[in-house]
């Protein structure tokens, strides 16, 4: 631990008082959920010592910790990514934080480009792995063993089942995918998706893969959702877009909202 994460814990546990099971972090088009967790405080990043602020409008660099489904929650509303700063390592210190409030769990979120034409743009997707087409690692210069981290089951698989339960009980068709991250910020070439789709990928998206090494590192399980919101480069007419992105994925955000809510549920018991 590099230390931020336990004096940022200590500016949260002070504004609200309390343990925490699960902690979350919302991608673009995503945050609206953090607006409904209640008995909320909510404390800009720019109050917490080496919290990144993020530059995506989406984004509004936020913690928000209180009760979701009547969890104790912490919510990172927004993420700052790679390609913002050129460090893999930029979330280190909230998710570090996560842990130190006490939390098991990370679910993270975000929006993604679809590889599948079945799985459309508004669809959730659970990911059951990831390929990391960036070749960045958040642990390069960590000195200990501890940096050869097994990934075989970065994503966990009891947690990938009850977030399949939760979208039974809720009706909201989800599928499961293996999303390979690029590290951005201008979209895949054509090419680009054609080799990701040779490689097995479903999804590509420019983050979530540093925060989840970084998450196991620490000793959290993890699960992850992606909203899908356009067809790779190559896969639909239109030209891909920021603005699109953020639309669509509002658009399948109460989707995405009820399955989260009946995890957050079911997870927290």
């Amino acid at each position: 631990m590099s230390g931020y994460g336990r004096e940022c814990a200590d500016i949260v546990r002070a504004a609200r008082p309390g343990s925490y099971k699960i902690g979350m972090i919302l991608g673009s088009g995503l945050g609206s959920l953090a607006e409904e967790v209640e008995d909320a405080a909510r404390i800009p990043y720019a109050h917490l010592t080496e919290f990144p602020i993020s530059t995506v409008t989406s984004h509004s660099s936020e913690l928000v910790a209180g009760t979701l489904a009547g969890v104790p929650v912490v919510i990172l509303s927004g993420r700052a990514h790679y390609y913002e700063s050129g460090d893999p390592a930029v979330m280190r210190t909230p998710v570090e934080t996560l842990k130190e409030l006490g939390c098991e769990i990370l679910l993270a979120t975000n929006a993604a480009g679809s590889l599948r034409e079945e799985v459309a743009p508004g669809d959730p997707m659970i990911i059951s792995d990831h390929v990391n087409g960036s070749g960045k690692n958040p642990l390069i210069g960590e000195e200990d063993e501890a940096r050869f981290l097994d990934m075989s089951a970065a994503y966990d698989p009891e947690l990938r089942a009850v977030l399949h339960r939760a979208a039974a009980e809720t009706g909201d068709p989800v599928s499961d995918g293996v999303y390979m991250w690029f590290s951005g910020p201008s979209f895949e070439t054509p090419a680009e998706i054609k080799m990701a789709r040779l490689l097995g990928a479903d999804a590509v998206g420019m983050s979530t893969v540093p925060e989840v090494i970084m998450a196991r590192f620490v000793g959290l399980k993890v699960a992850a959702m992606s909203i899908i919101t356009n067809y790779g480069a190559g896969m639909q007419a239109e030209a891909l877009s920021h603005d699109e992105t953020k639309s669509v994925a509002k658009q399948g955000m109460d989707r995405m909202k009820r399955i989260v809510r009946a995890f957050v549920k079911e997870a927290g018991k």
